[in-house]
């Protein structure tokens, strides 16, 4: 039998689960076949297996993709709609094993073209230890007035972040992904804007980022990342996965990121925080409401693919309880609510039962075609935002005639 060809999101516990995956599955089903598992950054994993077709054309069994593609790749024909698959031999315990929000946005026109793979909304991570300090406690307080603890509100947010900034210490206030990817300052921006009851879109559905509270969720990201009292210096060139090992190594006192930065502190070697560290809601304006981000991973199959049994009988046997609690181990994040109460990690990762409470004020992105294209705009918006004087009006009104450009 030829290589199965898989494209991974680069990330070591992604690859250590897949290869350790990929042989006791050829174990037990006494398959001869070798696995070719490419590890590819963000923009490259989609132009190559999206724009440059991999995955119609054949070049790609398997790939990890995330569901801000999946609406783009299921159109395009170019991922497998796996319904067929799942009716004859379903995951075990699909569909109740999993939380719902992470089930509807690989359905798309009646076919299901994913299974979730790793996930874990956006939340605020923060050192307990710093906290909970008692001289940190009674000088916080002596500095500004109120008890010392996880920020409610935006503002309390910059101050906290302010107070911890000890550059001498190599410890700063808070660390940010402002890496433009096309994702991190995309979702930076999308919480503020939430989170100061904002919408992307209109009634009729249409994207529009033009209104008010996107003017205050521009104004303020853009004073926070270049606030050097606060900020670690380096966010600009960190992508997430860069601001999460900056955490783990100790360098901030808060983040917002993906929850699996916050697991990924207590399982890597290289985490100085292990035990030191727990998760909250996401601060807002102090009118409004917490929100978080679901933006989840899935396993698809190319629609080229020659491979198509074996690449499906593989996808089953990685997302069983078994192996999506292994991904937790390994560091990434398993989907399954068996794995977020399971007591084991409960013990390893003390919040990661608290996953369920992040889901319940997820929101997530538009599932439209030009979604990508969208948020190539808003990620230029945001990078102009932090590195020029123009203003947020005129940038949110330029970046909208854009969009309304795409729709035409």
């Amino acid at each position: 039998m030829e290589k199965i060809r898989i494209a991974v999101r680069k990330f070591a516990p992604f690859e250590t689960t897949l290869q350790k995956l990929w042989d006791v599955f050829c174990l037990k089903n006494n398959i001869q076949a070798e696995a070719e598992m490419i590890p590819l950054e963000l923009h490259d994993l989609y132009e190559e297996t999206i724009t440059k077709k991999g995955l119609l054309n054949g070049k790609w069994d398997i790939a990890h993709l995330n569901t801000d593609w999946v609406f783009d790749a299921a159109n395009e024909n170019a991922i497998l709609d796996l319904t067929s698959f799942i009716n004859v031999n379903p995951p075990q315990n699909y569909p109740d094993g999993w939380h719902n929000s992470l089930l509807h946005l690989q359905q798309i026109n009646r076919g299901t073209y994913g299974l979730p793979f790793h996930d874990g909304p956006e939340c605020l991570i923060f050192r307990k230890d710093l906290f909970e300090n008692s001289i940190e406690k009674e000088n916080f307080k002596k500095q500004f007035g109120y008890e010392l603890q996880p920020p409610k509100t935006w503002e309390e947010f910059v101050q906290i972040a302010t107070f911890f900034n000890r550059p001498e210490e190599e410890l700063y206030g808070c660390v940010f992904a402002n890496f433009p990817d096309g994702h991190n300052m995309v979702f930076d921006f999308c919480l503020q804007l939430w989170t100061r009851g904002g919408t992307l879109t209109n009634k009729l559905n249409n994207i529009n980022i033009n209104q008010s509270s996107a003017v205050e969720a521009l104004d303020f990201y853009r004073s926070i990342v270049n606030n050097k009292n606060a900020v670690h210096p380096k966010s600009k060139s960190f992508g997430s996965v860069e601001a999460g090992l900056a955490f783990a190594e100790g360098q901030a006192a808060m983040a917002i990121n993906w929850f699996g930065f916050a697991s990924m502190c207590e399982v890597i070697e290289k985490s100085k925080v292990k035990g030191k560290v727990d998760i909250t809601q996401l601060p807002f304006d102090k009118n409004h409401k917490t929100a978080s981000l679901n933006v989840y991973w899935l396993y698809t199959i190319g629609s080229g693919s020659k491979h198509q049994k074996v690449a499906y009988d593989f996808l089953q046997f990685a997302i069983s309880p078994e192996n999506d609690k292994l991904l937790t181990i390994e560091g990434g994040i398993g989907c399954r609510k068996s794995t977020w109460n399971d007591s084991e990690i409960n013990k390893i990762i003390p919040f990661y039962h608290k996953l369920e409470m992040l889901h319940e004020n997820a929101l997530t992105l538009p599932q439209t075609a030009i979604w990508p294209k969208v948020a190539e705009l808003i990620d230029q918006m945001v990078l102009k935002a932090i590195e020029t004087d123009i203003t947020s009006e005129t940038l949110l009104e330029e970046t909208q005639s854009a969009i309304q450009q795409l729709r035409n």
